[in-house]
């Protein structure tokens, strides 16, 4: 431990267990959080980071499509579900889902993120039509498709078994699924700010029943709102548990809370140190996760930069027209250019790697040159009580 200076003596088991590669426990996530000393926390989890991946940061070339914004659910902490019948409520028919999968694939992407909302009035086979059309006219692309809350909105609107619905999203093309949805597990929490979704339980076991199947997914924690510190290391705790099950989980991206335009917006919106310092903590419990992400588009590139140096190997991707956190009041661009990532990559310190949403590396030398997004607003869509499928 020459290299690091640690001023907070509560850090130095903790510091002797790292070093050794051992397992931290829960009391151990608890001082963490707990210690004011940024840096030292920092530089255990660079240790651990720079163990595992060198001085590499990896990024992808991605498109978020949200087919809809319509949802039931009205979660406290969200700012981007409407009524049907709300101003700006919107309902993408499957021709225009189309249109914006082909600009990402003129862009370079290798990745769809598909999320939205929990609509009254959309059938089941509306998404699955939907990821059959785009596996159809792009089987090169990966499609990281639906929570886990919307895998069981959709299991009970259709009547399917979890395991059967997960089933046929495979089959009509889903290759993973991203980590949304996973707010805090503690039921104390989601009673207040997420009551009308599923419990962190049932996040659990379809995550669990997605990795029997043969899909990967992400993991998220949402921080900085009416969480105690306790409840964070709870979340964290049981993510590695269900890790060691399953070893599904490809990354786990922190997401700061956004408080403006929700029903949470009297909460001051968390700093830059806690946001640190919940990566360096992320990266330090989640031993057996190989990957860490820091999502520029909540925590902002200069943040998420020096998370860089925090715990954090990936800076996500390219996103292009990101709509649920800038409804909550991101200042952020909805998408940075695959140079423009490189760059800040570069300007940390770190080696930028394009991968896949595997992680597998991706050699750009021999394939088309990409075109930049273009420039767009909310773009043409059905109202949300005119629907086709």
């Amino acid at each position: 431990m020459s290299d690091l200076q640690i001023t907070d003596a509560r850090l130095r088991p903790i510091a002797q267990k790292v070093l050794a590669s051992e397992r931290l426990s829960p009391e151990d996530g608890l001082t963490l959080f707990q210690s004011h000393d940024l840096l030292a926390v920092g530089w255990l989890a660079n240790h651990v980071r720079e163990k595992r991946h060198g001085d590499i940061c990896y990024f992808n070339v991605n498109r978020h499509i949200n087919p809809t914004n319509v949802c039931v659910a009205h979660c406290k902490l969200c700012a981007f579900g409407r009524s049907p019948d709300s101003p700006g409520a919107y309902t993408f028919a499957l021709e225009e889902i189309y249109a914006r999968a082909a600009e990402g694939i003129a862009e370079g992407a290798t990745e769809f993120h598909i999320v939205g909302g929990l609509h009254p009035d959309l059938p089941f086979d509306y998404y699955l039509d939907m990821i059959r059309g785009l596996k159809q006219r792009f089987p090169q692309i990966h499609l990281k498709a639906f929570t886990a809350v919307e895998v069981h909105y959709y299991a009970r609107i259709s009547k399917l078994s979890l395991k059967d619905t997960l089933l046929k999203m495979k089959e009509a093309g889903v290759d993973s699924l991203p980590g949304g949805g996973a707010e805090i597990f503690h039921p104390r929490v989601r009673k207040i700010i997420c009551d009308h979704k599923v419990s962190g339980q049932m996040w659990l076991q379809i995550a669990r029943t997605a990795h029997e199947i043969g899909l990967r997914s992400n993991a998220t924690m949402l921080f900085g709102h009416v969480e105690t510190l306790e409840e964070r290391v709870d979340h964290l705790v049981k993510l590695r548990e269900t890790q060691d099950k399953t070893h599904g989980f490809v990354a786990f991206i922190p997401l700061e809370f956004h408080p403006a335009n929700t029903a949470l917006s009297h909460i001051p919106k968390p700093t830059g140190m806690d946001a640190l310092k919940t990566i360096a903590v992320s990266r330090l419990m989640l031993d057996n996760f190989d990957h860490i992400k820091a999502y520029w588009i909540m925590l902002t590139p200069r943040i998420a930069q020096i998370a860089l140096g925090f715990g954090a190997n990936d800076l996500d991707g390219t996103v292009v027209e990101e709509k649920i956190y800038h409804d909550a009041g991101a200042t952020t661009p909805e998408h940075l250019t695959r140079v423009e990532l490189e760059r800040l990559i570069r300007a940390a310190g770190r080696v930028p790697v394009e991968r896949d949403t595997l992680y597998n590396r991706i050699d750009r030398s021999n394939m088309p040159p990409v075109a930049p997004p273009p420039a767009r607003g909310t773009g043409s869509f059905v109202p949300a009580s005119s629907l086709t499928a």
